[in-house]
């Protein structure tokens, strides 16, 4: 039986970056494959004794490649332009390889400096706690990375030099993510005391807040003061237009914009009900519909760009949780169907499906119209497209929902063969709170320590 990811209902497209692969490769986790593959564009070599080059080759400028002007020295420790490129060239490879102009490639350049500066304190705050982490660390770290690209190590490397970057980049990467995490889990959680108390409040609180309407929210935040108020403005401004294109998901602006320590991971505030946010994103939330973006909200301390993924009520079923069993038929197109012709296959796959009686007659009827029947039990209304997930929504046991695809895909029609409602919500478990307050609590103090460093740090610009 086919994941609910290959079918041909869903839709919905996931997109990892590297930071978030690390992440999971750093704690030994394979996440679900991405919905989106990593491409790179073709580039047939010729015959050039071994050497990776180009067809349409140009020289950009006159380089010495054995010069390279560092952009900053961090105590002692040098960033090059070319740290900072490379740097570069692996989030873009990460975010599916898409083009950005010339004016986002700087802004780009200069959220990547500071970052590389964040991991340099960071991995040189790990050293002086007596934190090494060793090459064997960073090899499983960097193989599973590469496993996520569904490459090999050898590769991914070769993978990471055609996009502008190299493996030395990600393992730099991946060093970093391992000191601090190491660095928190030594010098900070052991200090980080939830007590039972607190515990107990917020789950009386939560089972109080039952019914309560509940938002998932990202959230870019922009910090800016009287003099800089009309320029950070604009430039949020420019960042709404920038998503209302579609070119880069939500999460790619978070990492690299926002001031919040949520830009870690893509400006994810999780399920937040109105009381928990500033009256000023509340009032907002409120008023946003799913899939929607707001903003600049004016805010202490700077302006915030919200993005609503999802709502729901505290402690209450949501009928979009509802699990379907289904049954998909697809009748395909011969190559070069005009839409004319589709129309008139569609109608009569239409009215072929208006027969279906039950599951049992799927196979029967598709036989028939020589379609291919695929079975799926796992699949959530949530999941589906919005018009199709209303339609599926309605339907009985039995029924099938009207004909939708396209001259290049052919057309489909779902069977909805049975279907599981959520249960009633349930209170999280003890652990559960204890853990997101440790997670919490933790985080904020990791944002506070990286300030100090940042203060007590020499770093000359060059």
């Amino acid at each position: 039986m086919p994941s609910t990811a290959s079918w041909d209902c869903r839709y919905v497209k996931h997109l990892r970056t590297v930071a978030g692969l690390l992440s999971l490769a750093a704690a030994g986790v394979a996440p679900v494959a991405a919905g989106i593959a990593q491409t790179v564009e073709d580039r047939a070599v010729p015959d050039s004794g071994g050497l990776d080059l180009p067809d349409n080759l140009q020289i950009f400028g006159k380089l010495d490649p054995n010069v390279r002007k560092p952009t900053a020295i961090v105590n002692d420790t040098v960033l090059t332009g070319t740290d900072v490129d490379q740097r570069v060239a692996l989030i873009l490879a990460a975010n599916g390889g898409q083009k950005i102009s010339d004016a986002d490639r700087d802004r780009l350049k200069l959220q990547v400096l500071r970052q590389l500066i964040d991991e340099t304190l960071q991995i040189q705050e790990a050293k002086t706690a007596d934190i090494t982490i060793t090459p064997g660390e960073i090899n499983a770290s960097y193989n599973r990375v590469a496993q996520q690209f569904n490459r090999s190590p050898a590769q991914m490397a070769a993978y990471l030099r055609e996009s502008g970057s190299s493996e030395r980049s990600l393992r730099r990467q991946i060093e970093g993510e391992l000191a601090w995490q190491r660095y928190l889990r030594r010098r900070v959680e052991p200090f980080v005391n939830i007590g039972d108390t607190e515990v107990k409040a917020i789950l009386d609180r939560l089972e109080a807040a039952k019914g309560t309407e509940e938002f998932n929210l990202r959230e870019i935040y922009l910090s800016a003061n009287d003099a800089t108020q009309g320029q950070v403005v604009a430039e949020a401004r420019r960042i709404i237009g920038e998503l209302q294109k579609g070119q880069q998901p939500f999460g790619f602006f978070a990492r690299q914009y926002s001031d919040s320590p949520t830009r870690g991971v893509d400006g994810d505030l999780g399920w937040v009900r109105a009381a928990q946010l500033p009256g000023e994103l509340a009032e907002a939330a409120q008023q946003m519909q799913v899939g929607q973006v707001a903003g600049p909200i004016a805010v202490s301390g700077g302006f915030s760009i919200l993005y609503l993924t999802d709502k729901r009520q505290v402690l209450t079923a949501d009928p979009r949780d509802a699990r379907l069993s289904l049954k998909q038929l697809t009748l395909r197109f011969p190559a070069g169907t005009t839409q004319a012709q589709a129309n008139i296959r569609a109608a009569a796959f239409g009215e072929a499906v208006k027969g279906i009686q039950g599951c049992g007659t799927v196979e029967k009827v598709a036989a028939g119209l020589g379609a291919d029947v695929v079975d799926n039990d796992t699949v959530r209304i949530r999941d589906l497209p919005g018009p199709l997930a209303e339609i599926v929504g309605q339907l009985q046991v039995g029924q099938a929902t009207p004909p939708f695809g396209s001259p290049d895909s052919g057309v489909r029609a779902l069977v909805l063969c049975g279907r599981d409602d959520p249960k009633s919500g349930q209170l999280p478990t003890t652990d559960q709170v204890e853990n997101q307050l440790q997670q919490q609590r933790v985080n904020l103090r990791a944002q506070q320590k990286l300030r100090d460093l940042r203060r007590d740090a020499v770093v000359e610009y060059r």
